[in-house]
């Protein structure tokens, strides 16, 4: 078992060990993925999330073994960098590989237990949430400060964003889900707005957030809106065809 724990818990490095070793029968199941699964424990004080990943296939677990890597390191260096950047996601702790001689078997990523007051999609189901139009606005500006930075957060979807309300009344953003993200020296008006593009095909939805990332951005109104509404209709279509192509082949319940 390869591991890595972050120089803040490295004096409950047997703790934490004992925790990925044990994972399949203690802690409390918090997501039971179809490929991995998340479960909760406490580390002293803290309660700390741990995300096991499951390699699908054989050529994958060469893959990660040799040429790429794994989900769990990614995620955690990418939440460092993050963290350093200013931008906030929950705190890594550490991640762990289980490694064969010729493949990656599973591997763990382990963070501080977050819990927010609503996540991104809660804003799409709830049109009527308390502060809808200004957490919306919020959000946007947390979007556009990560391209400011250079993040291209691959998996910018609705359930992969944690909001806090402050005791000021405003509002934090944190990531989640992060074993996909580039890091540029700059993003393009185009790849900023296509990165916005799989939150929401919701017309009211997009024309807020194009409202506001074009007085950020400082390009009309009409341009923003005009590809933000290209982009988001694009993902929502391939999105339905992909289910529609499950469902077809039997690999998805109606």
């Amino acid at each position: 078992m390869n591991k890595v724990i972050h120089p803040e818990f490295l004096s409950q490095t047997q703790e934490i060990t004992n925790i990925i070793e044990h994972f399949d029968a203690t802690g409390q199941l918090f997501v039971d993925g179809k490929r991995n699964k998340i479960k909760l424990f406490e580390l002293g004080n803290r309660t700390v999330n741990v995300k096991s990943f499951k390699i699908p296939n054989f050529i994958n677990k060469f893959v990660y073994r040799f040429f790429r890597k794994s989900k769990a390191r990614r995620s955690y260096e990418f939440a460092n960098i993050l963290l350093e950047k200013g931008i906030g996601t929950p705190q890594p702790i550490a991640y762990f590989e289980n490694l064969a001689a010729f493949s990656l078997q599973d591997s763990y990523y382990m963070s501080e237990q977050l819990e927010a007051d609503l996540t991104f999609r809660q804003l799409i189901e709830i049109p009527d949430y308390p502060d809808h139009n200004t957490i919306l606005r919020q959000f946007t500006r947390f979007s556009f400060e990560l391209h400011e930075k250079g993040v291209e957060f691959l998996d910018h979807t609705p359930g992969n964003t944690l909001i806090k309300k402050t005791a000021e009344g405003t509002y934090e953003f944190f990531l989640v889900d992060l074993n996909r993200m580039e890091f540029h020296n700059s993003m393009s008006f185009e790849q900023r707005i296509i990165n916005m593009a799989k939150l929401t095909p919701e017309i009211a939805l997009v024309e807020v957030m194009s409202d506001e990332y074009a007085k950020l951005y400082g390009r009309p109104y009409e341009e923003v809106l005009q590809l933000m509404v290209k982009h988001t209709q694009y993902f929502a279509n391939r999105f339905h065809r992909k289910r529609a192509l499950k469902q077809k082949l039997g690999l998805k319940k109606k």
